[in-house]
This record gives C-alpha cells, structure tokens and sequence, in this order.
C-alpha cells in the first residue's frame, strides 16, 4: 500500500513539475521572447514557482523514498546490476542539473531579467524543462521494466 502511494505521490509530482515547465516552455516563453517582454515570464513564476518547487521536493522525497524500497542496501544500488539502479543514478544527475540550472536561474538571471537577458533565461528554460521530460522518461522505464 505504501509503495503504491509512493509512486502515485511521486508522479503526481512529476505531472506538476514537468507540466508546468512545459506549459512555460510552450506558450508563455515563445510569446515573451516574440515580445521581448520578461514581465510574461514574471507572471507565470509568480504564479508557479511555489506550486512547482512543491511538487519537485514531493518528487525528490518520494523517489529517494521509493529508491530505499527498491534497494534496502546502498551498496546493492552502487552495484548497477540492473536497469533500475541504473536509470534511478540517471534521474540522480538529472536531478543535480535541475537544481544547478534552477539555482542558476532564480539568483543570477530571474532578478535581472530584462529584454536583453531573456534569451538567457530561455536556454535555462529549455534545459529544465528538458530534464523534466527525461525524468518522466525514465520514471515510465522504471515502471515498465525498462525501455527497448
């Protein structure tokens, strides 16, 4: 029953995560750049930013969680004997990339964005929401015993 919770907690988290950077990656960062107006993608972190972050810490609690069941010995997920340990260390580094590009973001480019650092914070848009895809991704793998 846990393990269950887990992983629908766990991808309730990635559904807000990833969605959420989508919905940015999609409608609102084309119309600002087109625009050349940073105020577009104010609006939306104002908005997201703590629903989003939310839903990442909810992910990374539930899959360290969810990685403790699946290995009850650290030294047999060290070992990569298996697709899993494998994709799980993948959406480790994921998950440092994310943090890198977030932190990145939200102290150095997101309070001086203007026109002309939106291009800036554009790649870091386009990475993040690359690294949420591919940890869903991966989290499909997981479930369905790997990808071909």
């Amino acid at each position: 029953m846990l393990f269950k919770l887990l992983v629908i907690l766990h991808t309730l988290g990635a559904t807000v995560w990833t969605g959420g950077h989508l919905v940015l990656a999609v409608t609102v960062l084309p119309s600002a750049l087109r625009k050349r107006d940073p105020e577009q993608i104010h609006a939306f972190e104002e908005k997201f930013e703590g629903f989003g972050l939310s839903a990442l810490l909810l992910q990374v609690i539930t899959g360290l969680w969810l990685t403790r069941i699946y290995f009850p010995s650290i030294q047999t997920f060290f070992a990569f004997e298996s697709y899993l340990s494998t994709y799980i260390a993948v959406k480790l580094g994921l998950l440092l990339g994310t943090l890198a590009l977030a932190i990145h973001a939200r102290f150095f480019i997101i309070p001086n964005l203007t026109k002309e650092t939106l291009n800036s914070l554009a790649y870091h848009i386009a990475g993040v929401t690359t690294l949420a895809v591919l940890f869903v991704v991966l989290g499909a793998g997981i479930r369905l015993g790997g990808l071909p």
